[in-house]
């Protein structure tokens, strides 16, 4: 938690589900109120590939919302998804 009251969790283990059975558990970058996935980058640009990355996590965690940033620009780029 910050300043802000913002309660979030730095690299947690997660389980990973697919077809509705756990196959397993990755580490996530940060998991804001329990809800939101962050994903962070340092790349040139973000293309498709990260996108489908973030959404593939999306549908394995069980989550609806994710945030990728990525800090290899010369300013911060950034994409909200909301998973319909």
């Amino acid at each position: 938690m910050d300043a802000c009251s913002l309660v979030f969790e730095r690299e947690i283990e997660k389980p990973v589900f697919y077809l509705n059975q756990q196959v397993g558990s990755r580490r996530v970058d940060f998991l804001v109120a329990s809800t939101v996935l962050v994903e962070l980058k340092a790349t040139t640009g973000l293309d498709e590939h990260h996108f489908a990355q973030i959404i593939n996590y999306l549908t394995a965690y069980r989550l609806q919302t994710g945030l990728l940033l990525n800090f290899g620009q010369r300013s911060l780029q950034f994409k909200r998804f909301i998973k319909t």
